[in-house]
């Protein structure tokens, strides 16, 4: 989710359920070694629970960051093993360490020991060649020796060559029993399926098996499933804010964002695009916010013109019941 789950796309999620943990987007050890540490890890109080997701190889580069992102108040720090871009090769970390789950021990075990919040590996069930069920087995044994509880597992292999990073989200076949053996093999681990997970029924269907699911690009562009996940799968109540109150906020966190770090309110709202998905007049509503030709207007004018739009473009029958659920 690189580029993605960025912290205007975190508050906007948060909005929508209260209860499921948010996970950055990947960041390199080099890039919070190196660079802006409020840029990289600076994140609004209302998005926890909250994992920082880190991207490296180095065992004491991980422990620093990790060191760093509990200081900066993360909950967790989820090593990424799962990653299978080109860019992320070429620093010798993502997917490829698979291939070397002895470091990747040594790395998780230098995050443990440099702070105290958990530490959680988040990776493929294979790559590459390697996709018999003892590959992944003996990744998971291998580094669950260091104390590590909480393995999310994207239930697909990663081809490291010949597949772009879509194609190995869509190419690779699913093995979810190769995750429902984990489990079964580390009753003690906390197991979490990932890939290819888009209804509410796949992720109860999952919990028979496994303890968790993530959720990915589904729930980035269908985001108000997010709004079923606190009552169906966490014990609260039902969720009961509109999309025009969602949108109201929202409009709100652009304004503060722009006051207080002259943020553009385009860099935010392009993570909203989706709140009106499978809804009548949503492709009029999304085509005004993503306008560069209102740009220069503030994001509540941008509001009342998409709200106008969309109001128009939606049969009259329909409107009463699309802006009361």
């Amino acid at each position: 989710m690189l580029d993605w789950t960025d912290r205007h796309c975190r508050f906007f999620h948060r909005l929508l359920t209260q209860r499921a943990r948010l996970y950055t987007e990947m960041v390199t050890t080099g890039a919070i070694l190196h660079g802006d540490l409020p840029r990289h890890l600076g994140h609004d109080p209302v998005e926890h629970p909250l994992a920082l997701q880190l991207g490296g190889s180095e065992p004491s580069d991980l422990a620093a960051c990790a060191k760093l992102g509990a200081e900066w108040g993360y909950d967790e720090i989820n090593l990424n093993c799962g990653c299978p871009s080109q860019r992320v090769q070429r620093g010798a970390f993502g997917a490829c360490l698979m291939a070397e789950a002895g470091l990747v021990a040594v790395g998780v075990r230098a995050m443990q020991d440099a702070q105290p919040k958990p530490v959680s590996v988040k990776h493929r069930i294979g790559i590459d060649s390697h996709d018999e069920y003892g590959f992944v087995r003996d990744f998971v044994g291998t580094v669950a020796r260091t104390g590590c509880k909480t393995f999310i597992v994207h239930a697909r292999n990663a081809w490291l060559k010949g597949l772009s990073p879509k194609e190995n989200r869509e190419v690779p076949p699913l093995r979810y029993h190769f995750v429902y053996q984990l489990k079964r093999e580390f009753p003690d681990l906390h197991i979490a399926i990932n890939g290819g997970i888009t209804t509410s029924e796949q992720v109860r269907a999952h919990l028979v098996h496994v303890d968790g699911a993530m959720l990915g690009r589904e729930a980035y562009h269908n985001p108000w499933w997010l709004t079923e996940w606190d009552a169906a799968f966490m014990g609260a109540t039902a969720y009961t804010r509109t999309r025009e109150e969602v949108e109201g906020l929202m409009v709100d966190y652009m304004e503060a964002q722009a006051a207080a770090h002259g943020t553009h309110w385009a860099t935010i709202a392009r993570h909203m695009l989706g709140l009106r998905h499978g809804l009548p007049g949503a492709r009029k509503w999304r085509r005004i916010w993503s306008d560069h030709r209102l740009k220069q207007l503030s994001a509540r004018q941008v509001a009342e013109i998409a709200r106008k739009h969309w109001e128009a473009d939606v049969p009259a029958e329909l409107f009463a019941a699309a802006t009361s659920d």
